[in-house]
Order: structure tokens, then sequence, then C-alpha cells
């Protein structure tokens, strides 16, 4: 045996064909050698060897979508008409009652690292806010204080971290004395990782001498992440029957919108969709489409060209239905699905990784030379016996941050946001000053204020009148 390996695991691992890590235990730095030699004892060798034989040594999987296989969902379509209102009344009305039973937790999807923005830490600590700078976690817990003060209800918020960013979110957390939020109403679980694997040989790469390069496990890993910390559990305990998920990118998202519930809840759905209609073929959003016999959701990247450009006799995209990645799930689904390891498949994605290389020099690749696995919490879709998918404006509640520049970028969120709040202050009666080209100056609405235009319009005292750089919150409510 190594200093730190036992004998039986160094022969598993040869035998999983994974010997050179026995050898890099081994080579490792005396006071680090325990610390990989854990790393590795915690790896689940079976499903690796199984996704490098499906995915490195089968070569790439493509799965083809016949247009007679692949169609637009049902959806719970956009409608202003006297039908849809009521429609959505009812829903509401059902959602609400949902909300304020204390029925729905609240999971915060935030385990992604700020890199694509050149920016350093948790995306969550992105300060996006137009005028104050608030940062994405910040405006997060106050739109979930401003939800259990609206139905006087727990509504209690798990944040799904990454090993990469667990401890640093925990400490802004508490440093900030978890933004207003009662400590124990805020739970944390991190999502499990899977090894980079060389894309010739599938050996699992060394990201230092005494460390693997390990990688989050996608956000289907959330599910695994809630079984694991027990978090299914206490939902359970605490009543608590249907969580919502969203993504911490996300500022405009409508969380737990009591019409999206209602229609989950009056269609006894296992899990359900928020889509946005797609402004273009080309939008790197996945799709939410009928697949077969199920509902299910096409990642961009693999869908055809042909498909993502199928548009009907009245010249509209076939598949429109762009999914924002936020959902309804039940904790009885989700049971369902961890009942003796995740049941959801497996995707690759082709990747450059640095890596040590035997004999302890770093290699910095110019070819992606490795594969990264990684599960996507929609694949959940076709397990639900019954699923609702419900389209919303996208003005309203879809502006990612995700680019540094471009698209889905801070320069389109922050005027995103000055769109949809400048119009709920100009419904409100207030006077909002608007540049040549029509748009307003920079404005950001507090959800502790108002979560909505109707509740500002119920709260903004009359004749305010906005020429400039405005941040309204609780404190400028009407006595």
């Amino acid at each position: 045996m190594t200093e730190a390996l036992p004998a039986a695991a160094a022969a598993r691992l040869r035998e999983a064909g994974q010997g050179h890590l026995v050898d890099a235990v081994a080579a490792a730095p005396a006071g680090r050698r325990a610390a990989l030699a854990q790393e590795v004892l915690a790896l689940d060798l079976d499903l690796v060897a199984d996704l490098v034989r499906r995915f490195v040594r089968g070569g790439e999987e493509v799965t083809a979508h016949p247009h007679g296989e692949i169609g637009p969902p049902e959806a719970v379509p956009l409608g202003d008409d006297e039908e849809s209102r009521h429609r959505d009344e009812r829903a509401a009305a059902r959602g609400r009652e949902a909300l304020e039973a204390g029925e729905i937790a609240l999971v915060l999807l935030a385990g992604g690292q700020g890199s694509r923005l050149g920016f350093e830490g948790p995306k969550g600590l992105f300060p996006f806010g137009p005028v104050t700078g608030r940062t994405l976690f910040a405006h997060h817990a106050a739109r979930v204080a401003a939800l259990r003060a609206r139905y006087g209800a727990a509504l209690p918020l798990y944040v799904l971290t990454s090993p990469v960013n667990d401890e640093v979110t925990r400490a802004a957390f508490a440093e900030a004395g978890h933004w207003g939020l009662a400590p124990e109403s805020v739970r944390f679980v991190v999502q499990g990782t899977l090894p980079a694997v060389d894309r010739v040989t599938g050996g699992i790469l060394l990201d230092a001498p005494d460390r693997l390069a390990l990688s989050p496990d996608g956000h289907g890993g959330l599910l695994m992440a809630l079984r694991r910390a027990g978090a299914l559990d206490e939902m359970e305990r605490e009543g608590i029957r249907t969580f919502f998920t969203f993504q911490v990118d996300n500022p405009l998202v409508r969380v737990a919108n009591p019409v999206f519930v209602g229609h989950h809840r009056d269609a006894g759905a296992d899990m359900s969709n928020l889509a946005v209609r797609k402004h273009d073929p080309g939008e790197r959003v996945g799709v939410i489409a009928r697949i077969g016999d199920h509902t299910g959701v096409v990642e961009y990247s693999d869908l055809p060209d042909e498909l993502a450009g199928w548009r009907d006799d009245a010249g509209d995209l076939v598949l429109w239905a762009g999914s924002i990645a936020t959902h309804l799930i039940e904790v009885a689904f989700a049971r369902e699905l961890t009942e003796g390891g995740l049941r959801l498949p497996y995707h690759r994605a082709i990747k450059k990784v640095p890596f040590v290389a035997p004999g302890g020099a770093r290699v910095e690749p110019e070819e992606p030379n490795a594969v990264k696995f990684e599960t996507f919490i929609f694949d959940a879709l076709p397990f639900a016996r019954r699923s609702v998918t419900m389209e919303v404006p996208r003005a309203v509640d879809f502006s990612p941050i995700k680019n540094a520049t471009g698209a889905d970028s801070p320069e389109t969120c922050r005027r995103d946001c000055n769109r949809l709040w400048a119009g709920w202050l100009e419904a409100a009666g207030a006077t909002v000053a608007r540049g040549p080209d029509g748009e307003p100056p920079d404005i950001e609405i507090d959800p502790r204020l108002a979560l909505d235009g109707e509740e500002l319009a119920a709260r903004l005292p009359p004749g305010r009148v906005v020429d400039g750089p405005t941040a309204l919150g609780p404190e400028d409510a009407a006595a």
C-alpha cells in the first residue's frame, strides 16, 4: 500500500484503468498526500468506468429528433383576452393558497463562478444593481423577504453551491447578515462533483500534484444534493410539497409566481417549466418540446439548424419555447428520482482542461483535451407523469447575466431592468424622464418596496418625478 491509500483501493483503481492515481498519491507532497488520497477514495469508480465506456471509448453520442417525434409542447400561453385572464386568476388564487399554507420552498441555483463575466468569485456576488451596485444575492434575498411578508409563510430558502464556491458563499451570507433573512431560514446544499478525464485514454486528470481535476456535476446534481443534505426529509417534515428552482443570474424572474404555482397544482404535475418565446432560431437556450409521448428539453447545442429554424405556415418558430431553467418540482417526485441514486442521464462536454502530466509538469492545452460529465435538471421531465409548461413574457421574467458583453450581459440586463421598472413607475402615475432614444435613466426598485407594478402603484406616493438615476426602497412607501 501507499502511505495513504489502502492496498485494496489501489488494486481497485488499477482494475478500473485508473492506476496512474495510485502513483499520483505516492508522489504527492507528504503534507498533502492524505488529502489527495481522500479525493481518490471518494470517487465512484463504477460510475466513472461507465461514463468512460459510453462517452470516451464509445465516441460521440448524438441524439436525433425527427420532425415526427418532436414538436411544440402543450403550454399555457400568454393571453390578454377575458378567458385567459379568468384562467390565470383562478390559477393565481390556487397558487396563493399553496404559498400561504407554507407548502412551497425556494431553491436558488448558485453553484457557478463569474469567470465568463471576468468576475472573481461566486456569480451571486456580482454587483448587478443599475444604481446601488447591489449584488445578485442581495437582490434575491430581498425578493424572498418580500414574498415571506406578502404570504405570511416561512418559504425556506435553499442555496445550491458547488465545492468551488461553497465556503465563500456561506461567508458572504454571514458577513451580510444573510441580507436581512433569518439565518436559520437559509440552508446551503453542495452539489457533487465528477472528475474530468482524458479525451483519448479516459484517465482521470490531476489539476495539481495533490488535487484531482473535479468539476460540479451540473444543475441536475441539485436533486441528489438535496437528498444527501437531508433537505427532502426536512421539507416533508415542514409540510412542504413543492419547491421552486431559479437561477442566480436572472434577477427578473418572478419567484414562486402564484399563477405558475396554481397551474402546476391544478394539473397535479410532478414537474413544471417556465418558457419564453425564442427571439431567433440561434438563441442559446434549451428548447422545451414534446418529444415522443413526453415533454422534454433539448439543449441548443443538440438541436440541428433545420429544427431550430423550423417555422409554421404563419412564419413563427415551431419550437418556440425557450427554457429559462426555472421549475416547480414535487418533493415526492425528487425522492423517487433519487431513490438508490440519481436516475437522470449524463451528458458529455469536450473542454480544455489544464492538467498535471506524469513527472509533475503542468500542461495548458491549446485544444480540447478532456471530457467533463454533467446532468441537467430538465432531464427529469420525461419521468414526470404530468407536467405544465407556462409561457411568461421575456421582458418581465428573463434577462440573465451570463456573458461579459453582447447578449445576456450586464449591459442588456441593466437595460431590461430599467425598462421594466420605468414601466412600473409610469403605470403608478410617476413621471419618468426618458432620453432621445426613449430609454429611461438607471432605476432600481427594491423588491421589499414592490414585487410588481400593481404593488408599486398601491405603495408609491403620487407625483414622483424620476429624471436621473433613482433607487427606491421600503422607505419610499407611502405612510
